[in-house]
């Protein structure tokens, strides 16, 4: 991974734009999927909710922070990293209250809710890819948000698959614990590049002295 925040041909302009555009996409549909997943007791779609809002969190926070310094950047990156982790929380809770009774989900808005999460996170993915390295850290994970998101919705729609066989809440808290480990990889990954940032602005401060 690079610590260069500013690749050449990037606008950062054209980034805070789409930030902002991913922005008002992912608080949307937030509240699509959390009044969808209450109605279905779908642990996993729960989490994916939450996520939603994490993910809106990212992108403005880049939208706020692209001009700041290469040092403060990286300590917003590494502040990044723990939001991650923010979903992963709600379904590691949700996973333990009821792990004693785990309840099957109701499949067919479960299914719905996932399709629906798959176009506006593959919207997002594919509005964040060209500009992924534009914002260090920042942009970083939230590009790296909307690609795990998109595996976690079809996750989730294999899960519903599973649990109209079974008639069994088990794959919904499975996949729960699966949440958790991307948001684990992902909020590590966002770290590392947070930590060449700052390494960055510590070189960068350490040349102007001499």
């Amino acid at each position: 991974m690079s610590a260069d925040v500013h690749p050449p041909g990037i606008d950062a302009r054209r980034l805070r734009r789409i930030v902002l555009v991913v922005a008002l996409l992912n608080f949307a549909y937030f509240f699509v999927e959390f009044t969808v997943a209450l109605g279905a007791g779908s642990v996993s779609l729960l989490a994916d909710s939450v996520d939603f809002l994490e993910d809106t969190g990212i992108n403005l926070l880049i939208f706020v922070a692209l001009g700041w310094p290469l040092a403060r950047r990286a300590l917003m990156g590494k502040a990044m990293a723990l939001v991650i982790l923010g979903p992963a929380t709600v379904a590691g809770i949700e996973a333990v209250r009821r792990f004693a009774d785990p309840v099957a989900p109701e499949v067919l808005p479960v299914v719905l809710a996932s399709l629906g999460a798959i176009v506006v996170n593959g919207t997002s993915g594919w509005l964040l890819a060209g500009v992924r390295h534009a914002g260090g850290s920042l942009s970083r994970a939230a590009f790296l948000s909307a690609r795990n998101d998109v595996l976690v919705n079809v996750a989730v729609i294999g899960m519903a698959v599973v649990t109209l066989w079974t008639s069994s809440g088990w794959p919904d808290l499975v996949l729960g614990c699966a949440i958790i480990l991307i948001a684990l990889h992902a909020a590590w990954e966002v770290w590392e590049v947070s930590e060449e940032e700052r390494l960055a602005a510590k070189a960068l401060a350490g040349e102007e002295i001499d």
